[in-house]
């Protein structure tokens, strides 16, 4: 028998946006993990009213499009849905560089040495929760949450294309050079996003990650 929990109509919060979405709040983050992978399921089963787009973030998921909001909230009072993650098909392997230069501060706030902060971090399966901040940028989950690290305190104005860093629970690798305040761990040459290709992202809610160590 499972025993993964259960997600009841009542923790769900759809809210109108405008006249053909809404936008669902949901308890957590495995909530809105749980609500995001069932909406795909339903879809492919062709369960779902139509929906042009449907947006997972940490703790919501926006469903725009719809033809009739309004009737598909009071559906949702039906629904039950397990909470586990989800096991999907999409794997990647992003080769990684731990040469970060917030490393040892992570190790440190961790209670390890550099070399274990790269074994523990490498050794985790991530999965992409959901998508956001630049083109291309998921946030992905898996750490235990022992392993959660706060934002540096001042942001750097520019991090660089690659960077791979962490901040609160998450792990994430930058895109596209632009400002930043989460530790920078290491960098790989991986491209994330590129317009010309198809899709444009490498990453997408629900495809799972390892990282996997080169020579520093």
């Amino acid at each position: 028998m499972s025993n993964a929990r259960t997600l009841r109509a009542g923790a769900l919060a759809p809210l109108p946006v405008g006249d053909r979405a809404l936008l669902v709040e949901l308890p957590g983050g495995d909530e809105a993990e749980a609500f995001h992978a069932e909406l795909l399921r339903r879809r492919a089963a062709g369960t779902l009213p139509p929906v042009r787009e449907i947006v997972p973030a940490a703790r919501t998921v926006l469903l725009d499009g719809l033809d009739d909001p309004r009737g598909f909230a009071r559906e949702l009072a039906g629904w039950e849905i397990p909470v586990r993650h989800a096991r999907v098909a999409d794997s990647i392997e992003i080769p990684v560089r731990y040469d970060g230069p917030d490393l040892a501060d992570v190790a440190a706030v961790w209670q390890v040495t550099p070399d274990e902060a790269v074994r523990i971090h490498s050794a985790v399966e991530f999965r992409v929760a959901f998508c956001g901040f630049a083109p291309g940028f998921g946030y992905l989950t898996g750490l235990p949450h022992q392993y959660s690290v706060p934002r540096r305190a001042t942001p750097r104005t520019c991090v660089p294309s690659g960077a791979l860093a962490l901040a609160g629970a998450y792990t994430g690798v930058y895109p596209r050079p632009s400002p930043g305040g989460w530790q920078l761990i290491g960098t790989t040459d991986t491209v994330l996003w590129d317009p010309a290709r198809e899709p444009a992202a490498l990453l997408s809610p629900g495809t799972r990650v390892r990282f996997v160590p080169e020579d520093r």
